[in-house]
């Protein structure tokens, strides 16, 4: 709520629905979702929640990242996985939920796991706003930065975009939220470093759909539009299919 770019933003309204909205309908249709919790510290985000009938809690407003006001809410859960859904992927696909949920299901010793996708365009890979992530031949992370990594100086490999979602062995999310910042997480801001430099494994799965944070005005009109798009599409296919019947 406190965006400096975009004040508000989880309550922004988006094809008639506030974001947070979106986000959570997404969650809520993975088939491995038990439940979905909003955790806020804004009690507005916590009514604009209860008035679509999802759950949110209030959490301590002095936590530091979006991590340690899931841990809060974590810790009063029983459960064995947790998903870390940012509030700002309005356009967040269910599969990749899936995606990041089923390496945690099929191996019982990981303790966390992500997905990532494909690039394509130039102008994302050279952008320090868009994650790349290199993996080893297991799928696991050995990097993550916002510079383009790996460097081209032989034949050209895949770029890989990291999508910022996560999923946690409950009981590892605990312990990850308790461990000190580290230097490479602090030199490119980005969190999940923190397990790597700890010695943590993180395994890496694919996804096919992208998803766009929500960050400036210009990126909450993309997503209107792409929204707008997708309704005009279900209408006609609609229509389509009622003119066949």
């Amino acid at each position: 709520m406190q965006s400096t770019r975009l004040p508000d933003k989880p309550l922004a309204p988006i094809a008639g629905r506030p974001m947070i909205e979106h986000v959570y309908r997404a969650a809520a249709a993975a088939p491995a979702v038990d439940a979905v919790v909003v955790a806020t510290d804004d009690a507005r985000v916590v009514a604009a929640v209860e008035r679509f009938g999802g759950i949110a809690r209030m959490t301590d407003p002095a936590h530091r990242t979006g991590t340690d006001r899931i841990a809060e809410v974590a810790s009063t859960l029983d459960c064995d996985i947790v998903v870390n859904v940012q509030g700002d992927e309005p356009l967040m696909h269910a599969s990749t939920i899936e995606a990041a949920v089923a390496p945690l299901l099929a191996d019982p010793t990981l303790g966390m796991s992500t997905v990532c996708r494909a690039l394509r365009d130039e102008h994302d890979i050279l952008d320090p706003h868009v994650v790349k992530v290199v993996r080893n031949r297991r799928g696991d992370a050995l990097y993550f930065s916002r510079a383009p990594v790996p460097f081209m100086r032989g034949p050209r490999t895949t770029v890989w975009k990291h999508v910022g979602l996560y999923g946690y062995r409950r009981t590892f999310l605990l312990e990850f939220a308790r461990l000190q910042p580290t230097p490479l997480e602090e030199a490119e801001s980005l969190e999940q470093l923190r397990a790597l430099e700890h010695g943590f494994r993180i395994h890496v799965a694919e996804t096919l759909h992208d998803s766009i944070g929500v960050d400036t005005p210009e990126d909450l009109e993309r997503v209107r539009q792409l929204l707008a798009a997708a309704g005009r599409e279900l209408a006609t296919a609609a229509a389509a299919d009622a003119t066949h019947t």
